[in-house]
């Protein structure tokens, strides 16, 4: 006998979530905005805090994230000229967003290696010490 199909009584998600997933979702996104969290940074910071991007897809995520009005571009009149990425209003409001992720990153590895049963090594970082850590923890890989 077929089991009866149960209708689901969730509605489906709206748009706008869609959208967001979407934008977090992209190469690099929640890692420039956790690194800018703390304040400016020049390109060649950011370079060094997230050393898997490249060069090239660094300057593509921020001119996404310029024209999204998520990070500003501020010229520093400097010899030689310099350039500092900030998070605009809008981008600061991913910040709890991103914090909630990286958060529940940390649970989701505490419960894999509970149920690995690896007792060796270094007990992972709380969600509170990770977020009080700042721009010393990366967020999930992605």
């Amino acid at each position: 006998m077929a089991l009866k199909r149960r209708k689901n009584r969730v509605a489906s998600p709206p748009c706008p979530l869609s959208e967001c997933m979407a934008f977090l979702g992209g190469a690099w996104t929640s890692h420039v905005i956790w690194y800018l969290a703390d304040g400016p940074r020049r390109f060649s910071e950011l370079r060094s805090d997230i050393p898997r991007v490249s060069a090239k897809m660094l300057t593509r995520r921020l001119r996404e994230l310029e024209a999204l009005g998520i990070v500003t571009r501020n010229v520093v009149p400097s010899s030689p000229p310099s350039v500092e990425y900030a998070l605009s209003a809008m981008g600061r409001e991913f910040l709890p967003v991103i914090r909630a992720i990286v958060e529940m990153g940390f649970r989701l590895k505490a419960r894999r290696e509970e149920n690995a049963g690896e007792t060796g090594g270094s007990e992972p970082l709380s969600p509170r010490d990770a977020a009080s850590a700042g721009r010393g923890e990366s967020p999930p890989a992605g």
